[in-house]
Parts: C-alpha cells; sequence; structure tokens
C-alpha cells in the first residue's frame, strides 16, 4: 500500500519502504517509479502511459521521503532547485560511537568505483573526485550508538554513509561501509524534504518518521 503524503496537479510525495528501489534496476522488484505510476493511473483512470518524473533518489536500502513530478514544468524546476542547492533533504541516521561534539560537519572528496558500486574518500586532486559537504545534530545516545539529523549539501553517491564511516561513525546496519551482519537493515531514513513549489510561491515543507523497531526504538525522535 503506497503512503502518499501529498499530492497537486505538479507534485506527489510519498514515502519509500525500505529496500525498494527509487526506479526499476537488473532485478524485477518493484520499484517506486512503477509504484507511484500505478497509483495515478487508477487513481486518475488515465488512459495511456502515465507522466512521472524522478528529480531525485534514495538507495535502495534506504526508506523515506521522496517528491515526484507529475509535470515536464515541474520536473524542469524541482531539478534546477536541487542543481542550484535550493531543495533540502533531511536523513536520521543511527550510527556507531558517540560523539564529543555534539555538531559539526564534514566536508571530503569522493570518488565512486563504478565497478564495484561504492565510493571513498580521496584526495581532491584525484581524477573524478566530487567534492561532498554535510553538516550533523547529535539528538540522542543509547547502547553506545548515536542517533543523528544530517543536512545534506551535496548528493554523492553513498555520501552519507561514506562519510561517517571514514569519520569511524558507520551507521549501524551498513554492510557495505561498516561491519554489519548480513540482513540487518541500515538504519538511515530520509525523514525531511522542503523545497519551494514548481508553480506556486509557496515553499513546501513535509516530514515522514522511520517506524520505531530494530534501532529507532532506542530513540525519541
Amino acid at each position: 500500500m503506497l503512503n502518499v503524503i501529498y499530492e497537486d496537479n505538479h507534485i506527489i510525495v510519498v514515502e519509500k519502504p525500505c529496500n525498494v528501489p527509487s526506479q526499476a534496476d537488473k532485478t524485477t522488484d518493484e520499484d517506486m517509479l512503477t509504484l507511484v505510476k500505478s497509483y495515478i493511473k487508477e487513481k486518475y483512470q488515465k488512459p495511456g502511459e502515465v507522466y512521472l518524473g524522478l528529480v531525485h533518489r534514495l538507495d535502495r536500502p534506504v526508506g523515506g521521503i521522496m517528491v515526484f513530478a507529475r509535470t515536464s514544468k515541474g520536473a524542469s524546476r524541482l531539478s534546477e532547485a536541487i542543481r542550484t542547492n535550493n531543495f533540502s533533504k533531511k536523513y536520521l541516521a543511527v550510527v556507531n560511537g558517540t560523539f564529543d561534539n555534539k555538531t559539526g560537519s564534514f566536508e571530503d572528496y569522493l570518488f565512486k568505483d563504478e565497478a564495484l558500486n561504492k565510493s571513498k574518500v580521496v584526495s581532491k586532486d584525484k581524477k573524478g573526485a566530487k567534492l561532498a559537504k554535510l553538516s550533523y545534530e547529535v539528538i540522542g545516545e543509547a547502547n553506545g550508538n548515536s542517533l543523528v539529523k544530517i543536512n545534506l549539501e551535496t548528493g554523492r553517491h553513498h555520501q552519507i554513509r561514506v562519510q561517517f564511516s571514514n569519520a569511524g561513525h558507520a551507521l549501524v546496519g551498513d554492510q557495505k561501509y561498516g561491519k554489519s551482519n548480513p540482513g540487518v537493515q541500515i538504519a538511515l531514513w530520509a525523514y525531511e524534504l522542503e523545497f519551494k513549489h514548481p508553480t506556486k510561491d509557496e515553499i513546501m515543507k513535509f516530514n515522514c518518521y522511520p517506524k520505531k523497531v530494530g534501532p529507532w526504538a532506542e530513540f525519541e525522535y
């Protein structure tokens, strides 16, 4: 059942469950783009192909809030907002360890290894390196882990996972950049989107929080 948080003629905001791809991949698993198109087609009894613009993505294991564009004008303007950093994405994560400073930021250069589908922190002089920036605030501690709110300032491949792991605070459940046991769900959730509506002079802000299961159950948010 698709959780629709908001919809109008130009945008639709939904909750992406964990382990559902943002768009179709080499598996035959259901993906968000197809699910939302099916929802629109059925609800509005639209004939033929439904237009839906994918303007941003969440990694497959990550759950949380996504916005799709229902018109090409909406897609163009949202994409431009993302390109010019006028589109705010905030995340919650449970990470290993505790922090001396409860607020901070990371600024690194990341390089994506296409063959391994994995990124790493590198020198800014390395060919293909891209600047990655985020800021964070620790809002809870339990059982040697920390709950952090993250403001993502750039959108690099696996950025949050790579930068926190590089700082010695790998995400709980991250089997690629941490030391998690297989089958444990990564504790990373996109909880807030804020952007200007593509056709109205209005700032839109949406929130969606993870269910209190697994490592999330230890914290208040």
